[in-house]
């Protein structure tokens, strides 16, 4: 016998349904301070699979070292490879992580000494942007130091130049897939830069100037979409991409001096834009497709704080970046979004209470 459905468990799903897109909307931030114990000044620049990298000084007089954490500043994890003056984290898989060190791109597994260097023999340097599965992005300098974009599977020997032969110059800055996005310059250095995105090969970019900017650079990809920024007179505006040149969207926002891109998540974009009333001072925004649909980030901090600029969101919509303090001084700063399960769980109790008390 065909069970029936009561109406009130009909009208109890429809409620939960329409309280959880509420709750996606509606959710606010809590800005936390990744600023390990210690260290002089930090900063934020990818997440991924709870993990986030970028950098910190351990005094105000040395140099900056590769760091990783995993949601708070104690849980910061100094990646600098022994004997290395200098390094940087720039992106991770949530597993693995990818910058740089002493002029060499450098590839982690989650500690100092863990870590692989993709420097490509005959070039004069290197560096990773992004990274995706097994793959990682970036570029490395020729004997003629002109940047090639490179595309790494995990050693110094496993690589393809990405630099196609009509261009002078390139880099690659992100990756998603079999799709890497970066920028490059025509056939002479005077020639302005372009966003360009690749499918594994120098010949298959496709230029993503669109042609009412001056120039533009593409810095991240997720799913069919990439990000980045251009020139629109008289500043850079943050632009989105889906593909072509011919599908770039300007998000920068109405009243902003200028805005920048840096990253997807595949339905959310985040960066930074320059805010008049704070002095040109920018402030961190997360934008939803359109430049009047964002949300700036900066209020969320608690203290004093100059400017904001967002680097890196994950596919929870948790946002990484930096904060700069009153002296100047730059923070990581994780704006973390609450758990949607602990939302959906407390509203639906809470409907399931007002339900149970009007059958009643």
């Amino acid at each position: 016998m065909r069970r029936q459905t009561h109406p009130i468990s009909v009208f109890f799903c429809a409620a939960i349904t329409l309280f959880c897109s509420a709750y996606a909307l509606a959710a606010n931030y809590t800005a936390i301070d990744l600023n390990p114990s210690g260290y002089y000044k930090s900063s934020g620049y990818g997440i991924n699979g709870g993990q986030q990298v970028g950098k910190g000084d351990p005094s105000s007089i040395s140099g900056s070292h590769a760091m990783l954490w995993t949601g708070s500043s104690a849980s910061a994890i100094d990646l600098n490879p022994n004997g290395f003056g200098n390094s940087i984290a720039r992106a991770t898989n949530g597993s693995q992580q990818v910058g740089e060190g002493g002029g060499h791109a450098l590839l982690w597994s989650g500690s100092a000494n863990n870590y692989v260097d993709l420097h490509p023999s005959g070039y004069n340097n290197s560096c990773a942007y992004g990274i995706y599965g097994s793959w990682q992005v970036g570029n490395a300098t020729t004997t003629d130091w002109y940047s090639h974009a490179m595309l790494w599977n995990g050693s110094s020997t496993r690589y393809v130049d990405l630099n196609p032969d009509e261009l002078v110059a390139s880099n690659a800055c992100g990756i998603y897939g079999t799709i890497q996005v970066g920028n490059g310059r025509g056939t002479t250095t005077n020639d302005k830069s372009h966003a360009l995105l690749w499918h594994g090969s120098a010949n298959s970019y496709v230029d993503l100037n669109p042609s009412w900017a001056d120039d533009s650079s593409c810095l991240a990809v997720y799913g069919t979409q990439e990000v980045g920024y251009g020139w629109v007179y008289p500043g850079y505006h943050a632009f989105l991409w889906n593909g072509t040149a011919a599908s770039c969207i300007d998000l920068n926002p109405s009243g902003f001096l200028s805005s920048e891109a840096l990253a997807t998540n595949g339905i959310q974009q985040v960066g930074f834009g320059g805010v008049p009333t704070a002095g040109g001072n920018y402030h961190a925004l997360v934008w939803n497709g359109s430049a009047d649909n964002y949300i700036d980030l900066h209020p969320y901090l608690t203290g004093q704080w100059t400017q904001s600029r967002a680097y890196a969101i994950d596919d929870m919509g948790n946002v990484f970046g930096y904060a700069n303090d009153s002296s100047g001084i730059t923070h990581a700063i994780l704006w973390q979004v609450p758990e949607p399960a602990s939302a959906i769980l407390i509203g639906a109790g809470l409907l399931f209470v007002r339900l149970r008390r009007r059958q009643n």
